[in-house]
């Protein structure tokens, strides 16, 4: 698969976004999801709240994290390659 330079810088920036966007919501979930308690449909249901919450935010870094490593390696290959 190749990739031109733009590309490679969206997809560069789309990975910061995601791993940014995961750290983000590990902050804010301490503060955020306690709220949910004083409702009564939710305050039964706060364990399973916070393991999807960190569930997702733990996954957009990895995807983030992901992304950006692979992108790095096409990023080098490519560099190698014009090396020769």
């Amino acid at each position: 698969m190749t990739m031109d330079k733009s590309r490679a810088k969206i997809q560069t920036i789309w990975g910061i976004a995601l791993v940014l966007a995961g750290i983000g919501m590990i902050y804010r979930i301490p503060q955020v999801v306690p709220k949910l308690a004083h409702f009564e449909q939710f305050s039964r249901a706060m364990g399973f709240i916070y393991f999807s919450c960190y569930f997702v935010a733990v996954t957009l870094i990895i995807g983030g994290g992901k992304k950006l490593y692979d992108n790095y390696k096409i990023l080098r290959d490519k560099r190698d390659n014009e090396q020769r």
